[in-house]
């Protein structure tokens, strides 16, 4: 074995090493995350280029900020639980927590979000008025 090696190299074979597990989940989920936050400012400036006669435009936008408001509290539980020991007992209760809050802020962005695509938005500014 190669000195440059990491801990994790060291435990026996077919051991799961589960702090780098949930590390690796909450990036991931954390990724997704931002790809949605992209999502919803991009339906948020089309909203905005549509102005106040759509005829969902404020219940759109209050959507959008709910969404997007849920998003940063979600990333900022996952960075917070991806900095903290799993291994370590005594984080195992509050990071669990946690987890739970953080997947049912997830649940109710996704339901959130299902709206907005249902109350639609249909121009998006890529064609211009004639």
């Amino acid at each position: 074995m190669p000195a440059s090696r990491g801990q994790a190299d060291l435990q026996p074979a077919g051991t799961l090493n589960v702090n780098h597990y949930a590390t690796k989940k909450s990036v991931a989920e954390s990724m997704l995350d931002v790809a949605l936050l992209m999502a919803n400012a991009s339906q948020l400036k089309a909203v905005l280029e549509q102005g106040p006669e759509f005829k969902y435009y404020l219940t759109v936008i209050i959507l959008i900020a709910a969404s997007l408001f849920f998003q940063v509290l979600a990333g900022a539980l996952f960075v917070n639980m991806a900095r903290k020991n799993l291994n370590d007992v005594a984080n195992q209760r509050k990071l669990d927590i946690m987890n739970n809050v953080a997947t049912g802020l997830v649940f109710l962005t996704v339901f959130i979000n299902i709206f907005i695509t249902a109350f639609g938005v249909q121009k998006t500014g890529l064609y211009p008025k004639q």
